[in-house]
């Protein structure tokens, strides 16, 4: 239905681009969840918010297919417009931005919502903007209580999730030194990516100095302290037998929120205190983060196929050569298929190609069976431990999943969750029950092995 006549209505939840590629599907996962006529039901109100009101009452009429459309409120929105940003922060507890990329429209959302007080979360997978806004906006945002929580996509909870469920294994005087994460997009038909994932990386190589000049400009972060060596850089492409695929260094957001998350850890070891915590929810936070353990980390993007790592370094030549310049950027961007060898399409993937693929994410862990080796001279790891995280299609099906599961933690916990600030989805979610619910809504956690390495 159409912005009701009573603009003072509270919603708990917005979302905000719902009619987009990756929106309308996080709707479809939302409305599983909303339940007006359970009093316990996180979500009890929820609008749509965008541009265009047709659109999204479209949008909503598919994501509720084969039932009919539920009475939900559509209200207009527009990134380019502060006033109607401000309007829709001040009726919400909780944003969910689904509008990219993030650089071009994200800022203003953020500055909203902080400004009125109301909780964020978005999908972005851009470093520079998710530092940016930290560097703008985390004083203000813990001054004023809201809390603003980027990457609860694909991008970056899997990686962040991963990680730590690896670093757990470690029990006892065990640490690890490194974790290398390999990620395997799956599919029985063929592999199809977002087409803002792709705007996205091509607005990355055009804008990475002024990533540099920003991380230049701040103060230097915590280092965590990691037993043991800096591992060494090792070859471009890589054979690991263990898992067997092949792989190719990934420059993904993923590494950079892990690193930021474990600054964090090293500036607070207990993690965050929430803004009204339980004792029991205390000892639960202290407790999780006395059980992780930093690493060195990294992520590689890998196939069981030589030539698919091939074909990917291609495509990563195409984007770090043209996107530098301007014409360079309009050819990518005017045709992405040619560029990504039919990776990248304007149009998306089909929902056949949608429901066909899947990801498997790989975390090998090497470090030491006792710390005290490290302190004897041991440089070399003697112990390996490998973890799993699988799950359905990355930017349609996985990321909706996991950006639901957050803001229900946000709506049903707020107590145990930060005051406000900008932070990344680790350090708020580790110690919550983001993994079991992930669990149980098909992205599996899983041991694949332990073992002793001969060195």
């Amino acid at each position: 239905m159409e912005e009701p006549s009573n603009p003072d209505s509270k919603y708990d939840l917005i979302i905000l681009g719902a009619s987009g590629f990756t929106g309308k599907y996080v709707l479809r996962e939302a409305l599983k969840f909303l339940n007006t006529t359970a009093p316990s039901s996180p979500i009890q109100t929820l609008a749509l918010a965008g541009r265009n009101p047709n659109k999204l009452l479209q949008t909503l009429a598919w994501a509720s297919h084969p039932n009919p459309p539920p009475p939900i409120p559509i209200l207009t929105a527009d990134t380019s417009s502060p006033p109607s940003l401000s309007r829709l922060a001040a009726r919400t507890r909780l944003v969910l931005n689904c509008v990219g990329p993030f650089r071009l429209h994200g800022a203003p959302v953020v500055a909203a919502c902080v400004e009125s007080s109301c909780d964020y979360l978005d999908i972005c997978g851009e470093p520079e903007f998710m530092e940016r806004m930290e560097a703008e906006y985390h004083e203000k945002a813990v001054e004023r209580g809201g809390l603003i929580i980027s990457a609860c996509g694909f991008d970056s909870v899997p990686a962040e999730l991963g990680v730590m469920f690896n670093s757990r294994q470690w029990v006892a005087a065990g640490v690890p030194n490194r974790i290398e994460a390999y990620l395997s997009l799956e599919s029985n038909k063929r592999v199809v990516g977002n087409f803002g994932t792709f705007e996205s990386a091509v607005l990355g190589v055009a804008n990475a100095d002024k990533l540099q000049e920003l991380r230049r400009s701040r103060p230097r972060r915590a280092r965590p302290v990691i037993p043991g060596p800096s591992p060494p850089k090792g070859p471009t492409i890589e054979h690991e037998k263990k898992i067997g695929v092949w792989a190719v260094k990934l420059p993904s957001a993923d590494s950079i929120v892990v690193r930021r998350t474990l600054s964090t850890l090293q500036e607070n070891p207990h993690g965050l205190p929430g803004v009204n915590e339980s004792p029991e929810q205390i000892k639960k936070r202290e407790t999780f983060w006395s059980t992780v353990k930093p690493a060195h980390f990294g992520v590689k993007i890998a196939s069981k196929s030589l030539f698919s790592i091939l074909r990917l370094i291609t495509v990563g030549i195409f984007i770090g050569l043209l996107g530098k310049f301007a014409f360079g950027r309009r050819l990518l961007l005017q045709f992405p298929s040619v560029f990504s060898l039919g990776w990248f399409r304007k149009n998306g993937p089909t929902e056949d190609e949608v429901r066909s693929a899947s990801f498997k994410m790989w975390f090998v862990g090497t470090g030491f069976s006792d710390s005290t080796l490290v302190a004897q001279g041991n440089k070399k790891p003697n112990m390996e431990i490998i973890t799993r995280v699988t799950g359905p299609e990355i930017g349609y099906l996985t990321t909706p999943i996991i950006l639901i599961q957050c803001a229900l933690i946000v709506l049903s916990q707020r107590n145990n969750l930060p005051k406000g600030g900008v932070y990344t989805p680790g350090i708020v979610f580790g110690p919550m029950d983001l993994q079991k619910r992930l669990q149980e809504n098909g992205i599996s956690f899983d041991v694949i092995s332990k073992s002793t390495l001969s060195n």
